[in-house]
């Protein structure tokens, strides 16, 4: 213990006196930060680490004062909204369409409906003739059966031909009146066809003219018989006459 102490007296003279001696021989400056060499001298932590560098502000020109112009593509948004609005256009237009259509279609059931109303109200006879439908209606009806009974052995033309005629014939015997509507009727539709109207004039001049000259011979027939039996009865009061 007494030799490391006295060990520690000698060498510390010694130490301090190199010490002393080396600052004297080589001075140098000594600094508060670690020299620039140093600091470039050692390497990063990161192999690819840089420092970046500071931004140079500058000046602003004209061209970078404009503001950029904007693109006048459309967005994927614009591009929806215009398919859509086309579609609800198209919708739009179709459901107008249909809508049209059936108000179309229920114009003109409600107009043959009332047209068929207003026609069969004008065949029925007025009030101040007397005329009566229902009875009538059933007498037309079992004269067109007479017909078809009496032509049942004949060929199809008669038998189809025999009760049309009747039954025309007893409807304007028993309803006059309505067969005229008929007949009016159906003579407006026939001149919507001017074939068929002329036709239908020449038949029924025809038919006119037949049946005036049915009753000038009937008549001629009727004098002649009436001349007849005037006669014979002129005979025969001659003959009684005689024989008193």
């Amino acid at each position: 213990m007494a030799s490391r102490l006295l060990l520690r007296q000698r060498v510390a003279p010694v130490a301090t006196g190199a010490i002393i001696a080396g600052i004297a021989l080589f001075p140098k400056n000594v600094h508060a930060e670690a020299p620039e060499a140093s600091n470039n001298a050692k390497k990063p932590i990161y192999d690819d680490f840089e420092i970046p560098a500071a931004p140079t502000k500058s000046l602003p020109s004209s061209e970078s004062t404009s503001e950029p112009t904007k693109s006048t593509s459309p967005t994927p948004t614009d591009r929806l909204a215009a398919q859509i609005r086309k579609t609800r256009l198209f919708l739009y237009n179709h459901v107008a369409a249909a809508e049209n259509k059936v108000n179309e279609l229920m114009d003109s059931a409600l107009h043959l409906e009332d047209s068929f109303t207003s026609t069969v109200a004008s065949l029925a006879p007025s009030p101040q003739s007397g005329e009566k439908l229902m009875p009538g209606t059933l007498y037309v009806l079992v004269a067109a059966m007479t017909g078809s009974i009496v032509s049942r052995n004949r060929n199809i033309v008669l038998r189809g031909a025999i009760p049309l005629a009747v039954g025309i014939g007893a409807g304007w015997v028993v309803l006059p009146v309505t067969m005229r509507n008929v007949s009016d009727l159906l003579w407006k539709y026939e001149q919507r066809f001017p074939a068929i109207a002329d036709g239908h004039i020449r038949t029924r001049e025809g038919v006119e003219k037949a049946w005036r000259m049915a009753r000038i011979h009937t008549q001629q027939a009727v004098n002649i018989v009436d001349d007849k039996v005037s006669g014979g009865r002129a005979v025969v009061e001659d003959w009684v006459k005689k024989g008193k």
